[in-house]
């Protein structure tokens, strides 16, 4: 949203900040450490549902309220704290509206981050968070020491609601990166594709209704696959060019093609992250293209976002995202020659690699 909706959209006297207005540094301190009531609004409202209750057009809080069944005067409050951020507007009548961000947490937009905002704000990263200084000092998770157990055996086992949020999101992510990445990707020569770690497939599928003489296939520990994009299984579009592999990179690639794309999956430890690759290399053999695609912390439009994910994978299972360097230093080490390095989205980087002879 730009400078001049923002402003528009919000009554007399009680703009949103812009760079223009922004506070003193003193002010914006203490806005960040209370950066948790943000997130916690953010929650509630998509909790609630507060996006899907609002239409095209402005409603009075007393109308949202009844949608959504809360007491108008605390709703008020909530949308008055989000529209600080730009996160639904309140007119001079005091009715409220959307804006391109609130439109995000509406569970039917296409680009919906309802579920992503959901994962964020999960009551485990309210017990971590606090404890990132003892990760730093460490260098290593503290969700073990929180819950007596690896992250996702606890998610699964302790937390299934907040497992099946993480499915959903990663779900979301994953098919609308997917969008990104087969736009993105010029497999015009290539006559088979493996999606390495692909999940349920979202980029593969993608790849495949982009070029109709592709093949490809699917790797991914078997509880994953046997959940794959409907697209892939038996009796769907792409079935008949498709071959589902359960297995485990980090073990073994039994996968043979022209290009292999890895997307973000390399911020486990060193050690997986060169079994991966050594794994890959020798599938794949000489002249083989390996397209990795990762996150970055530098080198980026979206370093607040990205560097809060590298964060958040110290805290529940002690891993990093990649600097454009260690993501250099990854594949080379590995024995791949690297052609190029291009930004797919403002979210990932796209490492185009070939296996040398």
């Amino acid at each position: 949203m730009t400078t001049a909706q923002t402003t528009e959209a919000s009554p007399a006297g009680r703009t949103a900040q812009t760079e223009q207005t922004a506070p003193p540094p003193s002010m914006r301190l203490r806005e960040l450490v209370f950066g948790a009531a943000c997130a916690a609004a953010l929650r509630a409202a998509a909790r609630l549902r507060v996006a899907d209750a609002l239409g095209d057009g402005p409603l009075t809080v007393e109308e949202i309220a009844a949608a959504v069944k809360t007491e108008p005067k605390p709703l008020r409050r909530l949308l008055r704290a989000l529209s600080c951020y730009g996160i639904f507007a309140e007119r001079p009548d005091g009715t409220f509206t959307h804006t391109d961000m609130s439109r995000l947490l509406r569970e039917d937009d296409p680009h919906s981050l309802r579920d992503i905002a959901l994962w964020c704000t999960e009551p485990w990263t309210w017990d971590a968070w606090p404890r990132l200084d003892e990760a730093v000092r460490s260098g290593r998770n503290v969700v073990e020491d929180l819950y007596g157990k690896e992250f996702f055996p606890y998610l699964n086992e302790d937390a299934p609601e907040s497992a099946d949020v993480f499915n959903r999101a990663m779900t979301t992510s994953s098919v609308q990166s997917a969008r990104d990445v087969a736009q993105f990707l010029d497999l015009s020569g290539a006559k088979s594709v493996a999606d390495i770690g692909g999940g349920q497939g979202h980029v593969v599928a993608s790849l495949l209704e982009k070029y109709p003489s592709l093949h490809g296939t699917l790797l991914d520990l078997p509880r994953v696959v046997d959940n794959a994009d409907p697209r892939l299984r038996a009796g769907g579009a792409l079935a008949d060019r498709m071959r589902l592999v359960p297995g485990d990179c980090r073990v073994a690639v039994p996968v043979q093609a022209d290009v292999y794309v890895i997307k973000n999956i390399l911020e486990w430890d060193d050690d997986s992250t060169t079994r991966t690759l050594r794994n890959v290399i020798e599938a794949g053999g000489p002249g083989s293209r390996v397209v990795v695609i990762e996150n970055l912390v530098d080198d980026t439009p979206s370093m607040r976002f990205s560097t809060a994910m590298d964060l958040l994978l110290l805290l529940n299972v002690g891993g990093a995202k990649h600097t454009t360097a260690s993501m250099v230093g990854r594949l080379t080490e590995a024995g791949l020659v690297i052609d190029d390095i291009s930004p797919v989205n403002p979210y990932l980087h796209a490492f185009d690699c070939t296996v040398p002879g």
